[in-house]
């Protein structure tokens, strides 16, 4: 997992960092890195010589940054104009580099530009960026380069204007993002929250972390992690020659209803495509699950369902006495349990309290911000690790908040951001297939918090293949997901069998 540093963190490792090394170094490293990035995007419009750089440069170090950069391209034959705004601020030293090196200063944007480097604010701004500022960002898209396309936007360390501790936005006077978007950002030694979390995400672009030295520098707990690949391939449980359906788990599933059928089909179709060896299914969907999966035992009721080792609970069960009476007996299993939407609205009235209370077994929640909202009294709010971290804490239970960039919190303060979702999830059902997945994962063995970050990886990459096809609806996501799943389940030495064979 990448670990992920709040500013005060990094501002604490350079400091260590920098006492260790000759004035100017730790600026030098990061130039260097932002320049070579820069060189790589001319080179894909026309070549670095030759090219049309715009630097926008405010104060302080992020402006050294970038008035630094600007004056190793300008020395590899591309024309760098810089744009202070705050002239009497600007970096000196950075300033007289790009002069040395035939970068030029200008008071407005050339007519010309392939490459801007947003330089404005680093990590220490706050409260988004001034009128000037904001509406010299927002006027970026109109900038076009020598080959008529639109100019390419980089992000020096942080987009300018982005609240970098909690991945927040904050607006203009006009309503729009008071913040740079950028088609890529080169992060100095560290991530930080606003490049991975909240509205700012997506404003960062393309990520490319450059190594500045700051690693053994960084101490402390990091403010949350990234959940990647190789992390999920660890997970995966694996089968051996002595496995069988019941040692590789069983999941229940308490969803759907006679009313609402498809959430029932739908996240049993989830758990299909997780690790377990054997669903079952209770509830009042039981005949069209059936139908539809014929490997499924189901039957009416929890309390007729059999041993598992996981339930699911809650996707389009109803809130009815029915509804209720189900949901007790979920949470009076001594297994792990999923609650998802309809659980989760009966549990805001606090009649179950006691049943949450009174449970050893873990407990994963999966709102989106309206039923969060429900659960906590508040919006999850601008900082949304935090938000989640508050409700974990409450409900003594893993938190998954359902977003573009999903975040999961557990009770003694982990986060974890998931970076693989689409917008082409936010469909209807798509939230049954992502609990029916988890609880598979819960019954095979993983963690809560492996599970659920886990199953949100791979549930964006299933949204993300999905769209490959057209629009997405919740049964393309079940399909999909046997597609990314495949590589974590293929049979190590299978080609060298089939070759053995002919």
């Amino acid at each position: 997992m990448k670990p992920v540093w709040r500013v005060a963190d990094v501002r604490a490792a350079e400091a260590g960092l920098m006492a260790t090394l000759p004035p100017g170094t730790l600026m030098a490293r990061a130039a260097a890195g932002l320049a070579r990035r820069c060189a790589l995007l001319l080179a894909d419009r026309g070549g670095v010589y030759g090219g049309r750089v715009l630097l926008l440069v405010g104060t302080g170090d992020n402006g050294g940054d970038t008035l630094y950069a600007g004056a190793h391209l300008a020395r590899r034959g591309a024309a760098v104009s810089a744009l202070l705004l705050n002239p009497g601020r600007a970096h000196a030293a950075g300033l007289a580099a790009l002069r040395a090196a035939g970068g030029r200063l200008v008071d407005r944007p050339p007519a010309i530009v392939d490459l801007v480097l947003d330089g404005i604010v680093g990590i220490g701004g706050s409260g988004g960026l001034r009128e000037t500022a904001e509406q010299l960002a927002a006027s970026l898209v109109r900038h076009r380069g020598r080959d008529g396309g639109r100019a390419t936007v980089v992000a020096v360390d942080v987009p300018s204007g982005v609240a970098v501790d909690t991945g927040g936005v904050p607006l203009s006077a006009s309503g729009r993002p008071a913040a740079v978007r950028a088609d890529v950002t080169v992060a100095f030694g560290a991530l930080k929250p606003a490049l991975v979390i909240g509205p700012a995400a997506p404003l960062a672009g393309q990520v490319e972390l450059v190594d500045i030295g700051l690693g053994p520098w960084l101490r402390g707990t990091p403010a949350l992690r990234v959940t990647e690949w190789s992390d999920v391939a660890g997970w995966w449980p694996r089968l051996g020659p002595a496995s069988e359906k019941y040692t590789r788990g069983v999941v229940g599933l308490a969803t759907g209803s006679r009313t609402y059928p498809g959430a029932a089909v739908l996240s049993v179709g989830g758990a299909l495509a997780g690790p377990t060896g054997l669903v079952r299914y209770a509830g009042g969907a039981r005949d069209e699950v059936v139908r539809q999966h014929p490997s499924v035992i189901a039957t009416d009721r929890v309390a007729d369902a059999g041993r598992v080792q996981a339930w699911v609970c809650g996707s389009g069960l109803g809130t009815g006495e029915e509804a209720t009476a189900e949901l007790r007996a979920v949470l009076a299993a001594p297994v792990p349990v999923v609650l998802d939407a309809d659980a989760l609205t009966l549990l805001v009235d606090g009649s179950l309290a006691d049943r949450l209370r009174n449970r050893d077994a873990p407990i994963v929640v999966t709102p989106h911000d309206r039923e969060f909202t429900r659960l906590c009294g508040e919006e999850p709010g601008a900082d949304r690790v935090a938000g989640t971290l508050r409700l974990a804490a409450w409900m003594n239970a893993t938190v998954l908040l359902k977003g573009d960039r999903t975040v999961i919190g557990t009770p003694d303060g982990r986060a974890y951001v998931n970076p693989s979702g689409s917008p082409t999830l936010a469909t209807g059902g798509t939230g049954d297939v992502l609990a029916g997945l988890l609880g598979s994962l819960l019954a095979a063995g993983l963690a809560p918090e492996r599970a659920a970050a886990c199953a949100a990886y791979l549930h964006g990459l299933a949204g993300r293949e999905a769209a490959r096809r057209g629009p997405v609806t919740a049964p393309d996501v079940v399909a999909a997901l046997r597609t990314v799943i495949a590589p974590l389940v293929g049979e190590p030495g299978l080609a060298d069998h089939r070759d053995r064979m002919g």
